[in-house]
């Protein structure tokens, strides 16, 4: 049975990133200083498009399972390139704001379906495939973030009509390159017509739902460095250049410890470790914010924070596609995917409240503090359930 080649799937990947990058850094901006919405107004649609991007995960995992993927994802490309085509020609209030949340429907359903795409993938490794899908989306978010700026002083039309061109590129290399996840997907679809789909084990059923609440936790804290940190070293009289300068870092340090992963893949093959090491450093991350005064405080805890990030977020996906059955993968990669992006859109809101009633101080020790809890509910279930375990693929987790 063929599949579809890997690197056409992260060209894929690529592409999307870099189109959707190309819209979200200057949405507040765009909104509050060219069209003069009020910033609580600004905080909605935000909201609303994160809103829409669970929506779109749940969704397109949830079809994945059911109906033909080649056809969905040409669907939603298709959404995404017609809600940009709109902006292209009316990007004035409210319909920028109308148009975000289709976008962020898009969004949702595209990035789930290729990640579920990616668990038919059999002739590399599963940690592979997902290490190198979360390599090729946030090398496509630092692209389109570090040229939204010069773009943006030629005219906001200019932003659309890259994204665009960007998800036109997108849609032909699906339309010619990935036709084989259709027959896959009718293959599967054919076989289980006969039986009923088989639930999730019992031990699966808890290890997958405590890494989705771990997700959910671990995003709305994540999300204080990119929301609430530039205000707080601004503060501290930290100019605003040099907190960009630390995503620049985010993003070489990705390439770095991918490649790393990547080789020691081959020679080790823990994921629950892996998940776990990660995890703790995002947490230790916060706490060396607790401390940090000067700019070279912040440096080493984005390093700590990337070693985190880039460690356990490709591998939760990678050992919930091992611990779920065919028939419903794209089911949980899309849950992954939505409790990930709820976390996302809660972040903001509640830092700010935070912040507001208590200080920063205070968010950086709640954000510690929770991330801990969510490392050590991860240890405890995982010993619980680890002997009932079943794995539904060839790499099998000790």
């Amino acid at each position: 049975m063929r599949e579809i080649k890997l690197p056409w799937l992260l060209a894929g990947a690529l592409l999307s990133s870099t189109g959707m990058s190309f819209i979200w850094p200057l949405t507040s901006v765009y909104l509050h200083n060219r069209l003069g919405i009020n910033l609580t107004l600004v905080g909605l649609v935000l909201l609303f498009n994160s809103l829409a991007s669970v929506i779109g995960d749940y969704l397109g995992g949830y079809l994945y399972d059911h109906y033909n993927p080649y056809r969905l994802l040409l669907s939603g490309i298709l959404l995404t390139m017609s809600s940009l085509l709109a902006l292209v020609f009316w990007h004035n209030w409210p319909i920028f704001g109308v148009l975000l949340f289709t976008l962020g429907l898009g969004q949702g359903w595209n990035l789930t379906l290729v990640n579920a795409i990616g668990t038919s993938i059999h002739n590399h490794d599963g940690r592979y495939v997902f290490n190198m899908l979360y390599f090729a989306q946030n090398l496509g978010a630092v692209l389109g973030a570090s040229l939204v700026g010069y773009v943006y002083s030629f005219g906001v039309t200019w932003l659309f009509i890259i994204a665009l061109v960007l998800f036109i590129f997108f849609y032909l290399i699906v339309a010619i390159t990935y036709r084989p996840i259709a027959h896959i997907q009718r293959h599967h679809a054919k076989s289980n017509t006969k039986k009923p789909v088989v639930a999730l084990p019992k031990g699966n059923h808890w290890l997958v739902l405590t890494f989705l609440i771990a997700l959910l936790l671990i995003w709305i804290m994540y999300q204080q460095w990119v929301s609430n940190l530039s205000v707080y070293m601004t503060t501290l009289h930290i100019p605003l250049s040099k907190y960009s300068l630390l995503w620049t870092l985010n993003a070489g340090l990705i390439v770095i410890i991918q490649l790393l992963l990547n080789w020691l893949g081959h020679h080790f093959q823990n994921l629950f470790i892996q998940i776990e090491f990660g995890i703790f450093m995002v947490a230790l991350s916060f706490g060396s914010l607790i401390f940090a005064k000067g700019y070279s405080s912040f440096v080493l805890a984005m390093i700590i924070l990337t070693i985190g990030e880039a460690t356990a977020f490709p591998a939760i996906p990678a050992l919930v596609n091992l611990l779920t059955p065919t028939a419903s993968k794209g089911k949980y990669q899309g849950l992954l995917n939505a409790f990930g992006a709820a976390g996302r859109a809660l972040g903001p809101l509640l830092g700010g409240i935070i912040i507001e009633h208590f200080s920063y101080m205070h968010l950086f020790i709640i954000a510690l503090s929770t991330i801990m809890f969510v490392w050590l509910g991860i240890f405890l279930v995982w010993h619980l359930v680890q002997h009932h375990l079943t794995y539904y693929d060839h790499l099998k987790v000790p």
